[in-house]
């Protein structure tokens, strides 16, 4: 049995966070879906957990610690510089875009405001990202051995 993929919802405003879930529930998508909703909330997570997401859905204005700034920590861990980044942000201001990019996220998506191209949107990263892309399989922290606490830092 194959098992659910974790997604991981960064994202601090609770309309957007509902709509991902009801997205995903219209979409039949029985996965795991988790939320954090502050940057530096996100960045303890990835410094002390002992498994990592599959993908990460990162909002880049966010209380505390920026959407960029987060990017920019996963990338730079050995133990999630692998997981695809999608950037899902009320931005379109080609510097988020840039910053974006060069802080190797693997896609920018500009959430709309109607929430029937929102659900769409959620719909279509659902049959991209789940369906047709072939994720890295999931690493423990704990099983692998090529990753230490060292290579962990907040």
């Amino acid at each position: 049995m194959i098992a659910p993929i974790i997604i991981l919802l960064i994202e601090d405003n609770p309309g957007d966070i509902e709509l991902v879930r009801v997205g995903f529930h219209e979409a039949r998508i029985a996965n795991r879906l988790d939320v954090i909703s502050d940057g530096q909330e996100a960045i303890e997570f990835f410094c002390n957990a002992n498994t990592m997401p599959d993908l990460v859905l990162l909002d880049i204005n966010l209380p505390k610690v920026k959407g960029i700034e987060i990017l920019k920590q996963i990338r730079s861990m050995d133990v999630s510089k692998n997981i695809p980044v999608i950037m899902l942000t009320s931005s379109d201001a080609e510097a988020d875009v840039i910053g974006s990019y060069a802080g190797h996220a693997n896609s920018f998506i500009t959430k709309p405001v109607d929430v029937d191209k929102f659900l769409d949107v959620v719909t279509s990263i659902e049959e991209f990202w789940l369906s047709v892309v072939k994720l890295p399989q999931r690493q423990s922290v704990q099983q692998n051995p090529e990753y230490s606490q060292a290579d962990i830092t907040p």
